[in-house]
């Protein structure tokens, strides 16, 4: 039978992580200047991409890392710096230059990995898969995976619609303040790494 409490469970794990309002001004961000087509289709290839990541290492993360020796602290130090680098990105303004960002797919790196699907995400999905059992514990997990992902998508959907209150000069500030929070949630995504090194040592 289909377990609630592990849907709820699972998907209110992956709501905190994955943060949809707050991915809200870095997807708009990171995508702004594109026509509102284009904001679509990216909206949905993010989500995409984080699904896609999020199923691989659901059924065999801990045989992926394994294979090539990769410890979940080094997934997420590794994630936390690739963030850092678009985060100053942000901040200093080069994502205003055409020529670098436009012919740029954001929507694979870093909206769908590592923002979406980061190391906490496949974490929990991977501690969340070992630890169903039964197939209606399998069904809930995989349910919430699958409604978490539909509500990332519905929020960058309609977050398009405040690009057309704000502006070019509202959007200038949003990103700003982005890369503000991106940076801050790479910087925690490092220390959180480093400390699991020092208290695995």
């Amino acid at each position: 039978m289909f377990d609630f409490a592990v849907f709820g469970s699972l998907f209110l794990t992956l709501f905190v992580i994955m943060d949809p309002p707050g991915i809200t001004p870095i997807f708009l961000a990171l995508t702004s200047g594109r026509r509102t087509k284009v904001q679509r289709a990216m909206a949905w290839q993010a989500v995409t991409v984080a699904f896609g990541v999020i199923t691989v290492f659901g059924l065999l993360g801990q045989q992926i890392l394994d294979y090539l020796h990769v410890s979940v602290p080094a997934l997420m130090i590794a994630g936390g710096l690739l963030l850092l680098l678009i985060a100053l990105d942000l901040l200093t303004g080069k994502n205003d230059e055409p020529q670098q960002t436009k012919d740029v797919n954001v929507a694979l790196v870093p909206l769908g990995m590592p923002l979406l699907a980061g190391p906490g995400a496949i974490v929990s999905v991977i501690l969340a898969v070992q630890h169903a059992h039964g197939a209606g514990a399998q069904i809930s997990v995989w349910a919430a995976i699958v409604a978490m992902h539909v509500v990332l998508w519905l929020t960058m959907r309609y977050s398009l619609l405040i690009i057309r209150v704000i502006k070019d000069g509202g959007v200038v500030l949003v990103t700003r303040l982005a890369g503000m929070m991106l940076s801050a949630i790479a910087v925690q995504q490092i220390i959180n790494g480093v400390t699991s090194v020092v208290r695995g040592a």
